[in-house]
């Protein structure tokens, strides 16, 4: 019997659940190694670290409203997040160029170097775990990882929004 548009064929559910266990296993291995990489620096910066100063590297100067929102958290785990990369010296709080009331915050030359090291470990790391890849193998487990992480992200805000959407039409109590 073929199957109902709205349900998935057989075939397929055992493939998802290939692709779910896979994500999830992917999951815990990146959590125990952080990615860190090769060398002294493995294991030495958390994620939320990480890419906080890839975000503060990328963009430049940045407020904590506009950080959240590029990252898809709440401005309060940003500040929670950076205040130690504040106080380890990582990242400085500057006036805004434009707007000298408002702060913002940037990669320190400290932390520019340590994210650097950083990358170089884990980029290293990836060499290791694909030497036996082809650059084409490299190159399409890229896209499809980005591609996965977009739609993550995307997932991410929709359910948000709709989450939003609910909490502003409940009744008061």
């Amino acid at each position: 019997m073929p199957p109902t548009p709205d349900a998935t064929p057989p075939a397929a559910d055992g493939l998802l659940d290939d692709l779910q266990h896979q994500v999830a296993v992917f999951a815990r291995r990146a959590e125990q190694t952080r990615l860190g990489g090769v060398g002294q620096v493995r294991n030495s910066m958390d994620r939320a670290a990480y890419l906080l100063l890839n975000r503060l590297d990328r963009e430049g100067p940045t407020g904590v409203k506009a950080l959240a929102a590029g990252m898809g958290i709440d401005s309060s785990t940003v500040t929670r997040q950076v205040a130690p990369l504040v106080d380890t010296g990582l990242v400085k709080r500057a006036s805004h160029p434009e707007d000298g009331r408002a702060v913002v915050l940037e990669l320190s030359p400290r932390g520019r170097a340590r994210l650097n090291d950083v990358r170089f470990s884990r980029r290293r790391l990836m060499e290791l775990l694909t030497e036996d890849w082809t650059e084409d193998e490299r190159t399409d487990f890229c896209a499809l990882l980005t591609r996965f992480n977009a739609a993550l992200s995307a997932r991410h805000t929709t359910v948000t929004a709709a989450a939003s959407r609910d909490v502003s039409r409940a009744p008061a109590s």
